[in-house]
């Protein structure tokens, strides 16, 4: 498949089969994680792999509160290392760049997870101090998504996107 072909096949899944991910799989998520683009390639990102299922209703309960989070058979909670911005960069990395950066990480993921025929879902939606306390975090390691993850129940449906037209300016001579 073509890398568009790819980034366009790429859905957020919700259904996960309870079947366990083979370590090898998370590896490759990893990888793809790793290889993203960072400010000075600080690679402020650190990914927590969760596989307890006490810790992840407890991140479910206590963190998303959205039921499928607790359905995954894995969650990877992905994190911002802002001081390894901060060094370089000083406010605007901490506020901007190690942001930037772990977003590029999970994009890569999410479309690694698509090709190896894995569904997972980009959460967002999370109390910060609630996800911290729950995995035991230092101030300097900020939680930046949930992300379930597990071989998708069913095929997810198509969104609709907003054309072209709509999200792009050119600007030409």
């Amino acid at each position: 498949m073509s890398f568009i072909e790819l980034a366009k096949s790429r859905r957020s899944i919700r259904s996960f089969k309870s079947d366990d991910i083979p370590d090898t799989l998370l590896m490759q998520l990893l990888e793809a994680a790793q290889a993203a683009p960072s400010a000075g390639n600080c690679q402020p990102w650190h990914f927590y792999i969760i596989k307890n299922k006490k810790t992840i209703t407890q991140i479910r309960e206590q963190a998303c509160k959205q039921a499928f989070v607790a359905s995954a058979p894995v969650v990877v909670v992905v994190c911002a290392d802002i001081m390894r911005t901060k060094e370089i960069y000083k406010k605007r990395g901490v506020e901007l760049y190690c942001l930037q950066d772990t977003a590029a990480a999970i994009q890569n993921m999410l479309l690694c997870a698509q090709e190896l025929g894995l569904g997972a879902c980009w959460c967002g939606h999370f109390g910060e101090k609630e996800l911290s306390a729950i995995l035991n975090l230092t101030d300097e390691i900020r939680p930046v998504a949930v992300i379930p993850i597990g071989f998708p129940k069913k095929e997810a449906v198509k969104t609709e996107r907003r054309p072209i037209e709509e999200i792009a300016t050119f600007i030409t001579e």
